[in-house]
């Protein structure tokens, strides 16, 4: 049994690893000759073997090892890597993300395919390949295995990396020096063919460097980590360079599905770090972040509420002690906040996998852009954006992209694009999924919708093509006669917009025929706290997410206009369409000679909300919404404003006439 640390370490190691192997596998299939992507991706292979092969998983172990040997091949210059490497690359990342998964939940390691193994095999010629004796189950020594305790195989490590391990005695004086991290890569460079300038080779194989002297050799080397994970025992051997056996037929089965794991330890670093780096940073769990950001939002509230009462009070030392406490809190506020941030890159990076083999298969020829991975979002969004990205971004392929052969018809590349970016803007992070394919017909969006009786002929004829496009966000809707298992699976996009007004974000689609899509997302930096527009109706106060707030604007009531029961303002030449939020709210509506009028920004376009008064801008701390207003349409939330009294937030996109 290995110590709970121990594995979560190995776990998010993992996970990180994982989640960067997709990448960085797509980058070198489409550069081969990259040295340096190529070694990165040898490394991560190698990392995770050495780490199963602790923890005692010898289907992991066997998995990576398949791998590794091939990328050193390739390293040393003994063999090239072919498109079935990239396939069974590609494939292994889905095991062994099962496999990370059982060892988390102290499940049986399931073991891949003999399919997948003999995919990484490094020649097509059928060359018989002796067998290695597989790892030992957790804590049984292969015969002849001398194996080392946990405290001697931390100890090793420290050494490797400039440290001692806890309760271990130093080196004595004299002994020598730990090597360093370049010192310590360039061994492993060398001794897996990657020599170091001015190494010479010997005969023994093409490409196979001279160890120096006190450098042990390659068959050393792999039997010392064998004889660390547990397996074969000193002096086993394998022929330097000998091929592996024929690669089995392409089709691998599917791996067992993944049981869903809770987020990555915020702040952890990824591979083994330097001592004084180390002593940088902490991990520290997720929960304790969590009670810290709640204790700041109260501080907010109590903020908020001191700068009421100094209005009222005007006292001058109140006055000055508000202002100080009103820095610091915001100081503190936002210190926090970076605390929980992450780059959405850790989401993004998942995407060049799944845009490679969706479009391997349905035959088309896709090339993904990511531009923005280091933008940050609180780790909540990041998680949570994750599927709604990746029904897009497969839409994009699948529903966007052309066949490669249409698109030369067509007089475009054989290539499709699909770019993701995002950026931040202001308290918002704006995320875009654009393509370079067909664009959507908005007369075919129309006539399906009509078809589907999701809207009847008479409205139908009165959408706009701008409106058209937002058809495919309704319940139900759908431009296949057959639910597709690549991009839709029978979920339509109105649950994509769904998740994403449940973050407090928009989405809006523009499109062109023949020069293709774009898909836009607005979500707040962060769920905890939300800048709002506070107003007056009806003697009660209500929030108005700022981000939706256009402008403020005062008319008089003379010059509202009237069509089929619904008011509108005419407004810089167009025509504003406006709804009472007493009115919405079943609250009796006074005459007023000047309306005070809210801009609110809805999808791709505006409305005006008549409130009684505006109150002003007021950062407030998102509260669950009391029992009685769960599930009722147009409210968002809840919060408690300067004066002490309840607000609720109100969910501009439902806020329509009843």
């Amino acid at each position: 049994m290995q110590a709970p640390d121990i594995v979560a370490d190995f776990v998010l190691e993992a996970r990180e690893l994982l989640d960067d192997l997709g990448g960085q596998l797509v980058g070198l299939e489409q550069t081969p000759d990259d040295r340096e992507r190529l070694n990165a991706v040898f490394r991560a292979f190698h990392t995770l073997k050495g780490g199963a092969g602790f923890l005692g998983a010898a289907p992991l172990v066997q998995l990576c090892h398949a791998a590794e040997e091939t990328l050193g091949m390739v390293r040393a210059g003994q063999a090239a890597l072919l498109p079935r490497h990239f396939d069974a690359a590609q494939q292994s990342l889905d095991w062994l993300q099962a496999m990370v998964d059982a060892i988390e939940h102290e499940d049986t390691v399931p073991s891949a395919p003999d399919a997948l193994i003999a995919g990484f095999a490094p020649y097509d010629a059928p060359v018989a390949k002796p067998t290695r004796a597989a790892p030992p189950a957790p804590g049984v020594a292969a015969p002849g295995a001398a194996m080392i305790s946990d405290d001697e195989f931390e100890a090793l490590l420290d050494q490797l990396h400039g440290a001692s391990a806890p309760g271990l005695q130093a080196p004595p004086a004299g002994a020598a020096e730990p090597i360093g991290d370049d010192e310590f890569e360039a061994l492993l460079d060398q001794l897996h063919g990657n020599a170091a300038p001015g190494a010479t080779t010997s005969g023994t194989g093409p490409g196979r460097p001279t160890a120096p002297a006190g450098t042990i050799g390659d068959d050393e080397f792999e039997a010392l980590l064998d004889q660390l994970h547990g397996g074969a025992p000193p002096g086993a051997t394998r022929p330097a360079g000998a091929p592996a056996a024929p690669a089995a037929a392409a089709a691998v089965a599917a791996p067992p599905p993944r049981r869903a794991s809770p987020a990555s330890a915020a702040g952890a670093t990824g591979a083994a770090s330097p001592a004084a780096e180390r002593e940088q940073t902490v991990r520290v769990d997720t929960r304790r972040l969590d009670v810290i950001v709640d204790l700041v939002g109260e501080l907010v509230l109590a903020r908020n509420r001191l700068k009421t009462l100094r209005a009222r009070l005007r006292d001058e030392d109140l006055d000055r002690a508000v202002t100080t406490l009103d820095n610091a809190t915001a100081r503190l506020q936002g210190a926090v906040m970076r605390t929980r941030m992450q780059p959405v890159g850790k989401v993004f990076s998942r995407f060049p996998k799944l845009a490679r083999d969706v479009a391997r298969a349905l035959d088309k020829e896709v090339e993904l852009e990511l531009v923005g991975a280091e933008t940050e979002l609180d780790r909540n969004l990041v998680e949570a954006l994750a599927d709604p990205l990746i029904h897009l971004v497969r839409n994009a392929i699948d529903h966007g992209i052309e066949m490669p052969a249409l698109r030369e018809a067509t007089g475009k590349p054989r290539l499709g694009r699909v770019r993701l970016s995002a950026q931040q803007q202001g308290d918002y992070v704006g995320i875009e999924i654009q393509d370079d394919g067909a664009g959507i017909d908005p007369e075919r969006l129309r006539s399906k919708a009509r078809d589907k009786g999701l809207i009847d002929a008479e409205s139908a004829a009165r959408l706009s093509a701008e409106e058209c496009l937002n058809l495919i966000f309704m319940a139900g809707f759908s431009t296949r006669d057959e639910v597709s298992d690549i991009s839709g699976r029978g979920v339509g996009m109105d649950v994509v917009q769904s998740r994403i007004r449940e973050l407090g974000g928009q989405i809006q689609v523009t499109s062109e025929l023949g020069r293709g899509s774009r898909f836009s997302l607005r979500v707040p930096l962060t769920l905890a706290i939300l800048p709002t527009l506070l107003v007056h109706a009806a003697g009660d106060a209500y929030a108005l997410p700022l981000a939706r707030v256009q402008e403020v604007l005062h008319a008089p009531s003379r010059t509202v206009n009237w069509f089929d029961g619904r008011a509108a303002l005419d407004r810089r030449s167009h025509t504003l369409s406006l709804l009472d939020l007493r009115h919405w709210l079943g609250r009796p509506v006074e005459d007023a000679a000047l309306l005070t009028i809210v801009v609110l920004q809805r999808g791709d376009s505006r409305f005006g909300l008549v409130v009684d008064e505006v109150r002003g801008r007021e950062e407030v701390v998102i509260k669950p919404l009391p029992r009685a207003l769960r599930g009722l349409p147009g409210y968002a939330g809840a919060t408690l404003i300067g004066d002490g009294r309840l607000a609720l937030i109100l969910d501009v996109d439902a806020l329509r006439l009843r």
